[in-house]
């Protein structure tokens, strides 16, 4: 724990942008809201202006007009992790096991559509609220894809769990899915239709930007320290702090940086590449649609359609990263991996380069829950997205905000009754352990 003495807790690192997302970059030029300079008093000091940050702003806003939030965030919105994203806000887990499915499994599976849905009805309401149009916010659905007989295995247990659960959802044929994505490559697909899909940085964009006072957004404003002052705290920034009754810390793998859940949260990095624009009429199928690997830690892949031309979103590979820093080498390592599953599924486009390349912090728990609650009297975690950023770190967000003003909910019962983040393996084992987990995972998605 950075901690320079009892009660004050000093950040040891702060976050670093990991290449240039072109989600951002693909988006006209942002005035960022004015840094904090002076000193301000607050009912609630959130310290992270992602997903999950900005997501408690809202909620404690709807909860209680009259609450003085001021929301602190180390870059611009949109540069950090929340624009790095690949834009989907599920409502049904990635896999669910293909063994018999017990009432524990079942609840398991209520209990992430409980939270991932929660996640969606807030990020609805916003979008019904501002008239965010289909580019940045398309409750389209998601296709799942396979390119392998043990993808289209996992593919039709998936689908025989959604039936036993009352999900809707359709299989894809090789032909239906290729009519769909314009790639000979894929073998099968699944279409589950609760999804929405978004811009990720555009998104995030419309979330701050829709925060009305006494809800305050200050950018460029990282927190350096905080300390207990009186009943509450004293966050200090390089130009100016905040007297808050209560923080909520918000800022998902760097909760570690100020010393909490140390041991206990993996830093792990996913990679994207994204397309120059190309001749739409180059490729067949559908000018846009989203699609997640049938097998975990596959290729995710989106195509975007825009006035100039559409794109193609390449996100594959995962690195294990203590320091929640990233090289450019790593970036261009991955970027060679993107180029590769590219080109076979995309044939048509040779000579399509990639314009953009980035990667995307992610914190990660070993027992999968998030690093939530009251971790210091007054101070509120809503960390550990668990690889799914805009889903469980949104609902995060809205758990922590009524936990903040005591507000009852079905989705606060859930999140209380979630058990603590697991103690990772002292070093070196951990970092030998997940890096070998990694890889392991890697491979045996194979070509998915």
């Amino acid at each position: 724990m950075t901690q320079a003495g009892k009660n004050v807790f000093i950040a040891s690192r702060l976050p670093k942008r990991a290449g240039v997302s072109g989600w951002v970059a693909t988006l006209a030029p942002r005035t960022p809201r004015p840094a904090l300079t002076g000193s301000v008093i607050a009912d609630v000091a959130i310290i992270g202006g992602g997903f999950a940050g900005l997501s408690a702003a809202r909620r404690i806003s709807r909860l209680d007009p009259t609450a003085q939030v001021a929301v602190l965030e180390a870059g611009i919105v949109g540069e950090g992790p929340a624009g790095a994203n690949s834009g989907f806000i599920i409502d049904l887990p990635h896999e669910v096991s293909s063994d018999d499915f017990s009432g524990e499994s079942e609840a398991r599976f209520r209990q992430s559509v409980l939270i991932q849905r929660s996640a969606i009805a807030l990020a609805s309401e916003m979008a019904a609220e501002n008239g965010w149009g289909k580019d940045v916010f398309d409750p389209s659905g998601r296709y799942s894809v396979a390119i392998s007989a043990e993808g289209d295995r996992h593919l039709e247990d998936y689908a025989q769990q959604l039936s036993k659960m009352g999900e809707d959802h359709r299989l894809l044929s090789a032909g239906e899915i290729g009519a769909v994505t314009g790639s000979p490559v894929y073998t099968s697909g699944l279409f589950t239709p609760g999804t929405v899909i978004v811009q990720p940085a555009a998104y995030i964009r419309g979330v701050a930007d829709c925060l009305k006072k006494p809800a305050t957004l200050y950018e460029r404003s990282p927190a350096l320290s905080f300390e207990r002052l009186g009943t509450g705290w004293l966050v200090k920034t390089p130009q100016g702090s905040v007297q808050a009754a209560k923080i909520i810390m918000a800022n998902n793998g760097h909760a570690e940086s100020f010393g909490f859940f140390r041991g206990r949260l993996l830093h792990v990095f996913t990679y994207a590449s994204l397309t120059e624009e190309f001749d739409p009429s180059r490729l067949g199928g559908e000018r846009k649609w989203a699609a997640t690997p049938a097998l975990p830690m596959g290729t995710t892949v989106r195509r975007i359609g825009t006035a100039g031309g559409d794109r193609i979103l390449v996100r594959s590979r995962y690195s294990y990263n203590p320091s929640i820093a990233v090289s450019d080498s790593a970036i261009q390592r991955a970027g060679r991996l993107h180029d590769g599953k590219f080109s076979k599924r995309f044939p048509t486009l040779g000579g399509v380069g990639m314009q953009y390349r980035w990667a995307g912090a992610m914190a990660l728990t070993r027992n999968h829950v998030p690093a939530f609650g009251e971790i210091e009297r007054g101070v509120f975690a809503a960390c550990g997205c668990n690889g799914l950023g805009a889903s469980n770190s949104t609902a995060s967000g809205i758990a922590a905000a009524e936990l903040v003003l005591g507000h009852d909910s079905e989705l606060g019962r859930v999140y209380a009754r979630l058990a603590a983040p697991a103690a990772l393996p002292p070093q070196p084992f951990t970092t030998i352990g997940a890096k070998i987990h990694l890889a392991y995972r890697e491979w045996s998605a194979g070509s998915e």
